[in-house]
């Protein structure tokens, strides 16, 4: 189910790929939360505890049962696979 599915997309305010994650999400008419670093600086530890990631976008698919899929960068065939029911 769609609304099983919390969504959260890790950016920054220069990142050209975060805006292709947001605007291709936005398109499959997803929404979604956006956890900007520049705005949130102290997010980036737990996204690094998470993710093992520095560089964003990263997107973050959680179902109902807890389970998460990470996407780093810009994959459109990745953020499909996530977001399928």
């Amino acid at each position: 189910m769609n609304a099983a599915k919390n969504i959260t997309v890790y950016t920054t305010s220069s990142c050209a790929y975060c805006v292709m994650v947001k605007k291709w999400l936005s398109a499959k008419g997803r929404m979604f939360q956006e956890v900007n670093l520049d705005d949130a600086p102290n997010e980036r530890q737990r996204l690094y505890q998470m993710s093992g990631q520095l560089t964003v976008p990263v997107t973050v698919v959680s179902d109902a049962s807890g389970r998460q899929d990470i996407t780093v960068g810009w994959n459109p065939a990745k953020l499909a696979a996530a977001l399928a029911d």
